[in-house]
């Protein structure tokens, strides 16, 4: 199969081009995006879902038409960034003169109304909190959105977004296209999403070879050591860019301040909403100029970051989704990587438990 077998224009086809062939989730659901109807794409991180939505999404824009037509809602400031950037790589290379912006809460509003003013866009990227405030302001009409994409949609459907993104629905023209995509969603994100209809499942499950490029270690540490087995470790492997999670139980800036303090390079996504200090970690670690970044789950949910070598889990998942959402962070597009999980040994029956539900094989000792 290729990108031309897959009805897209001579324009969109030219975004293509770096690609040999498209992925299996991009194979399966832009000729139904084309097509219309309302979605959900399943796929495992790493292959491929943000071009899968992207791609169709941009060819059904009308170039004549200066209003918004594509909006597109992240549950993080990142993801949302990471999102405007590969649609303007696409518009770019497509040579298409279709206007971006990204509208993400914390930033500052007056300059993001002053910018669509000067540029009036026809995609967004943002979060559905800013969405609704730019309209409520009536600096920003969503009455000619055709299609709306919910990208790691399950986050948006929780507990904590799901009223916000009911009441954007209400802002929206009734025949628009809505998109959901992510590589995990529980029974509650896929009941909730019926708001939307009867999404149509478009799902890829992990193939052999995606597998196989992720080796999963483990090793066993009391907990109270397992900042210090994380330094001893981070010496003695080959540990180029090392995304390391931490929620709960560890207090991210003492992790930060232990880790610096023995001469690493570290940075973190954690625990500040200064949206210049995570953008400069993020562009530090992906020029390679810090070797660890310490982030949370929400932080690192869809960001794709190239050649993570390792993925530390210094807390432990809480579930196999979220074991699945991490290890994606490595070993995407082809290249090789190693999920490591510093384990307390009252830890190890939900390492089995994972393990069983993921039928994957956790090799002991580093």
């Amino acid at each position: 199969m290729k990108f031309e077998d897959l009805g897209l224009t001579p324009e969109i086809l030219k975004a293509t081009e770096q690609f040999n062939e498209p992925t299996k989730i991009q194979e399966l659901a832009i000729p139904k995006i084309s097509g219309g109807g309302n979605f959900i794409g399943r796929a495992p991180t790493g292959t491929g879902k943000t071009l899968a939505y992207l791609l169709p999404a941009i060819q059904k824009i009308d170039v004549a038409d200066p209003n918004l037509q594509v909006l597109i809602l992240s549950p993080t400031y990142e993801l949302s960034m990471q999102t405007a950037k590969v649609a303007r790589e696409v518009v770019e290379k497509s040579g298409l003169k279709i206007k971006i912006q990204s509208l993400i809460g914390g930033a500052n509003i007056n300059r993001q109304i002053d910018a669509m003013k000067k540029n009036k866009p026809q995609l967004a990227a943002g979060s559905a909190g800013r969405i609704a405030e730019l309209v409520g302001k009536r600096k920003l009409n969503l009455a000619r959105v055709k299609i709306l994409i919910l990208d790691e949609f399950d986050r948006l459907l929780d507990d904590q977004n799901f009223k916000t993104i009911k009441n954007l629905l209400k802002l929206l023209p009734k025949d628009f296209q809505c998109l959901m995509f992510s590589a995990t969603a529980g029974k509650k994100a896929l009941q909730r999403a019926e708001i939307f209809g009867t999404p149509n499942l478009i799902e890829v499950e992990t193939d052999e070879i995606f597998t196989a490029a992720r080796e999963n270690l483990y090793k066993v540490v009391d907990f109270r050591d397992k900042i210090s087995e994380l330094r001893k470790l981070t010496r003695r492997l080959p540990i180029n860019r090392g995304l390391v999670f931490i929620n709960k139980n560890f207090d991210a800036n003492t992790a930060l301040e232990k880790l610096r303090y023995e001469g690493l390079k570290v940075a973190s996504l954690v625990g500040t909403a200064d949206k210049v200090a995570r953008k400069n970690a993020l562009a530090d670690f992906q020029s390679g100029k810090i070797q660890l970044l310490l982030s949370t789950d929400l932080a690192a949910r869809g960001l794709d970051i190239s050649e993570i070598d390792y993925v530390v889990n210094l807390d432990f998942p809480d579930d196999s989704q979220i074991y699945l959402h991490r290890a994606g962070r490595t070993a995407r597009a082809g290249q090789s990587g190693k999920v490591l999980t510093l384990v307390d040994k009252r830890e190890l029956p939900k390492l089995e438990e994972i393990s069983k539900k993921l039928k994957i094989e956790f090799k002991a000792g580093i």
